[in-house]
């Protein structure tokens, strides 16, 4: 019995020691810590430090409880209980405090990079990085209370395997949506074509991409069709090339033929969102002498180059009118002749 008393009062002593020495190590380190903080103007130390202090205290209390139970445990079996769950519970406050550590750091160097497809990705990429850290932790937990990792990793294997099959598309899925992050052929709000689908991008997610057609319905892709498929991204286009043909009766003297490039070039110069490159008479038609126009839009906006080839269009249409210039439209001249006229031409031949 004295024993056990004397046990219960080592016990209480090194509760009440160990907490006041918890306490009082806290805050001496806090404050050396922080003086050493404040010198520094970046603010990632600070949430170092501070996330240090703040698992200091419960590590401090952890040991000194299980250093209490101790002295009062005298049975081998009653210590061994004591080990491993005072392991587990270090080991959690550790895993804890380092998964908010490398998720800062990661954090912070998304910030440097200023992209926001880089954040996007690694956000989505965080619960993956705390399972990995969590399955380490285990793993090192069991191989250190002695569990036999053979049979384990084997089971693992198999289990892999297993769910490797049955999320193959998932997985594959998911590495094309990092690819599209990384690669960025498109970003949310810009207006892309892909085998005759034309929509706007709406939002990359993790298996499928969302778009947003011109009529207005959702259309779902999964991002390896995106990824494997041909893509017009309109949006990072710095200007548009246009090009149309007119044709012009053959009626037309010469006189008018050589004014119309300098009439067209005219009209397209004093559009505000066109610049003129050339105009020649390039071809006699079947029914049309025709030319052909070629001229730059500098602007991805589809609204604004529409409304600009448009002005163009009727500018040309008075322009023409004013000079008299007629456009060609399809016809067919047949030539009739009577059978004297055949017969006259026929004599004439011989």
């Amino acid at each position: 019995m004295n024993e056990i008393y004397k046990g219960l009062i080592y016990s209480l002593l090194i509760l009440i020691i160990g907490s006041i020495s918890t306490i009082v190590f806290t805050k001496i380190i806090s404050r050396i810590l922080n003086e050493f903080t404040q010198r520094t103007k970046t603010k990632t130390d600070d949430y170092i430090v501070n996330t240090i202090i703040k698992v200091l205290k419960p590590i401090g209390f952890v040991l000194t409880i299980y250093l209490s139970i101790l002295m009062i445990a005298y049975d081998n079996r009653i210590e061994n209980i004591v080990h491993g769950f005072f392991k587990l519970i270090l080991l959690f406050l550790l895993i804890k405090c380092l998964n908010k550590l490398i998720l800062r750091a990661v954090e912070r160097w998304t910030i440097k990079i200023n992209d926001e497809a880089i954040i996007s990705m690694v956000a989505s990429l965080n619960p993956l990085i705390k399972a990995s850290i969590w399955s380490l932790g285990v793993i090192f937990y069991l191989q250190n209370v002695g569990v036999q990792m053979a049979a384990i990793w084997a089971l693992l294997s198999a289990g892999g395997i297993g769910a490797g099959l049955a999320l193959k598309e998932p997985v594959q899925e998911f590495f094309e949506y990092i690819i599209i992050l990384l690669d960025k052929p498109f970003q949310n709000g810009e207006f892309i074509n892909i085998e005759n689908v034309w929509a706007t991008v709406e939002r990359v997610g993790v298996r499928s991409t969302r778009l947003r057609s011109l009529n207005g319905e959702t259309i779902v892709v999964s991002n390896s069709f995106l990824t494997n498929g041909i893509i017009s991204n309109y949006a990072q286009m710095n200007k548009r090339r246009l090009v149309h043909k007119l044709g012009v009766v053959y009626e037309t003297n010469l006189s008018k033929m050589t004014i119309i490039p300098k009439i067209i070039e005219t009209i397209v110069d004093s559009v505000e969102d066109a610049k003129f490159d050339r105009c020649h008479f390039v071809e006699f038609g079947n029914f049309s002498l025709d030319f052909e126009l070629v001229y730059f839009i500098p602007t991805n906006n589809y609204s604004k180059a529409m409304t600009a080839q448009q002005t163009i269009n009727l500018e040309i249409i008075k322009k023409f009118k004013e000079e008299g210039i007629d456009f060609a439209f399809p016809t067919q001249t047949i030539n009739l002749m009577n059978n004297k006229t055949r017969e006259e031409k026929n004599q004439f031949a011989l």
